[in-house]
């Protein structure tokens, strides 16, 4: 849908354009307001591109919504906007059960501040603070509590522990809606420490009872799909072609599913990329983990980034201009679990793709623990840490890796059984220090693990044979000037190394 005509040309990006003022009572926190005409007019239009980057507070109702809501467009006086869910709900407003706020893309990072928030939001959102204090958590991500708070203060209107209690609100909204699971699961599964506090805080928040917003569950082949959706464009075809190429017997099938295990949570993940939004299917043992299980997926997916502006960074570049003139879709490449993608790096480490991937399904034959499924192939669990640092290097040596390579990777899991090392999405910091300290992990090895395990926008392996095979040209220097997006020339850099292409000046 196109703008109106009148807005088209005297507005703005509803979160690009800012007014920094200082907000009544608030003393003094600057908050970043939303520039309010763009927001009306996205509104009116329906603008799906602003789908998740504000939401619409609608005082006649009482209700808050996304811009896209296909309900009854409400009155200009009676609209408040808001940077996050959190915000609305803060000021009283409850979530729309027609366009469901907890289905909107999340806000994509814009610069160093907002790219923080934004690490945070994934982390909160996986249930960091469910297991860990805010400050631990902003340890991970390399600040201080404080700055942390004012910074999400600043950029959603909401302290990190708000935007917790309302996206366990919002997931065990969407629990209710989609599946049969009984009150004390959807509770725990979205973060609550009790089914009383789970009960007092939704009646407190949206003035109704869990029971009233009960829905029917949908069956997919025995498990629970759940549609996410992106923001922008949408292409799943180059997450297939890398699973295709690594795919390891025993816990991966085509066209894509595996076995996956959060804590003591284990089951079937499957995802359908094939349509305009991914599809994710998880079968009852996961559903316990589902905050997990869907953040997972959304950051291995890249759902969450802004595309149409990355691309418009990269619009004038002398080498890649033409590589975005030609696809609009490309995302950061992702993996599900930063564990498993650094075992894999290690053991990938100077061997072809083919002998990695030999050598990752002797690991998972040998250390891998068995699981009884529905799905044929899928038998076991990529081992665990713990598994395999008390394997010992020796053992795993014997499965095909040199004897120094052996002893780097029982390193990293030793360090990462006995909680010396976080990786986790969005831990940039964290992740990054505890992996350069393992004796034997290189340079290539952390910029592969930050890009397609911590998600870091950034991240440039810049010693890759792909990238140099890719590329004509001095890559370092035209690598600075893609800062702070290297992540997504290097996907683009990978495309077109795979199609036999080569970008040149």
């Amino acid at each position: 849908m196109m703008w109106a005509p009148d807005a088209r040309s005297t507005l703005n990006h509803p979160q690009v354009r800012f007014r920094r003022d200082a907000v009544p009572g608030a003393s003094h926190i600057a908050y970043m307001q939303l520039n309010e005409e763009a927001c009306h007019a996205a509104v009116e239009a329906r603008e799906t591109r602003y789908d998740g980057q504000f939401f619409t507070g609608v005082t006649s109702t009482g209700i808050y919504c996304r811009c896209v809501c296909p309900a009854r467009t409400p009155k200009r006086a009676n609209r408040r906007f808001f940077q996050s869910a959190a915000a609305a709900e803060n000021a009283g407003f409850r979530p729309c059960l027609i366009c469901r706020p907890e289905l909107a893309p999340g806000a994509a990072p814009i610069d160093a501040v907002e790219r923080l928030a934004h690490d945070a939001v994934k982390r909160i959102e996986a249930g960091a603070l469910d297991a860990q204090s805010l400050a631990q958590m902003a340890a991970d991500l390399g600040v201080t509590a404080r700055h942390l708070r004012r910074v999400m203060l600043r950029t959603f209107g909401a302290a990190p522990v708000e935007i917790a209690q309302t996206h366990r609100l919002l997931t065990a909204k969407r629990l209710l809606r989609e599946t049969q699971l009984g009150m004390p699961a959807i509770a725990f599964a979205s973060g609550f420490g009790s089914l009383r506090r789970f009960n007092a805080l939704f009646l407190e928040r949206y003035a109704m009872a869990p029971s009233r917003v009960r829905g029917r569950a949908r069956a997919r082949d025995g498990a629970l799909a759940f549609t996410l959706a992106p923001r922008g464009a949408f292409d799943g075809q180059a997450f297939l072609s890398h699973a295709q190429l690594r795919r390891v017997r025993g816990i991966e099938i085509a066209p894509y599913a595996r076995t996956w295990s959060v804590g003591q949570q284990a089951g079937v993940l499957s995802l359908n990329l094939l349509g305009a939004a991914p599809v994710v299917s998880v079968s009852d043992g996961l559903l316990p983990a589902f905050r997990q299980v869907i953040a997972a997926v959304r950051g291995a997916l890249d759902l969450d980034a802004d595309v149409q502006a990355i691309n418009r960074f990269f619009a004038g570049d002398t080498h890649l201009a033409k590589d975005v003139a030609s696809d609009q879709a490309v995302r950061l490449p992702g993996a599900l679990d930063p564990v498993e993608t650094a075992v894999r790096a290690i053991i990938g480490q100077q061997v072809t793709v083919t002998a990695a991937t030999t050598i990752t399904a002797r690991l998972v034959e040998t250390l891998g623990e068995p699981i009884e499924t529905d799905v044929e192939g899928l038998n076991r669990l990529f081992p665990s840490a713990a598994r395999i640092a008390d394997a010992g290097a020796e053992r795993v040596g014997k499965l095909g890796m040199p004897r120094k390579r052996a002893d780097t990777l029982v390193r990293f899991a030793t360090a990462v059984a006995d909680g010396k090392i976080n990786l986790a999405r969005g831990a940039l910091s964290a992740g990054r220090d505890g992996l350069t300290a393992i004796a034997g992990i290189g340079p290539w090895t952390v910029e592969y693990v930050a890009l397609r395990g911590l998600g870091d926008p950034d991240a440039f392996p810049l010693g890759d044979a792909g990238l140099r095979l890719a590329f004509r040209g001095d890559l370092a220097r035209a690598s600075e000037k893609w800062r702070p997006w290297r992540g997504y020339a290097t996907a683009r850099l990978w495309r077109r190394h795979a199609q036999g292409e080569r970008i040149s000046p």
